[in-house]
């Protein structure tokens, strides 16, 4: 069943659908902020979504961060390093982009799953076993 929620004329700010949660771009509530305070806003903004829906943050699948301007890439993760949980980040990407508001200086937009699968929960070496030998050029240190 398809659960919609925040449902606006434009947009819901979170569909789930069979364990999966869908967010909508967040957007810090005050743009006043920093690149960092907006993004520790976002953040918690993510988790109380997260919770609505019965996850966690370490539920996350993937990320996309836009950033206003990407040479405020370092403060955006100072925010989300402090945040995201050791061992369990997501796969992520980060970009530039010119966002709805000029005051918007970064938006997240994240899905994830209400339930841990064991295959979730194997330990990161074997994780990296599982690779089968893809190398998709990243360092794991560029987003």
């Amino acid at each position: 069943m398809i659960r919609r929620y925040g449902v606006g004329k434009r947009l819901s700010e979170m569909v789930t659908y069979h364990g999966f949660l869908y967010l909508a771009g967040q957007v810090a509530s005050d743009p006043t902020a920093d690149v960092k305070g907006q993004t520790e806003q976002i953040l918690k903004q993510i988790d109380e979504l997260l919770e609505d829906g019965g996850a966690t943050k370490k539920s996350i699948l993937t990320a996309t961060i836009y950033l206003a301007d990407i040479a405020t890439f370092a403060q955006m993760n100072e925010a989300w390093d402090a945040w995201v949980p050791e061992g369990m980040p997501p796969a992520r990407a980060t970009v530039e982009a010119r966002l709805a508001k000029p005051e918007y200086k970064v938006e997240i937009m994240v899905t994830a799953c209400n339930g841990m699968s064991a295959h979730a929960a194997a330990p990161a070496a074997k994780a990296a076993e599982s690779d089968h030998g893809h190398d998709h050029g990243h360092d794991g240190h560029n987003h």
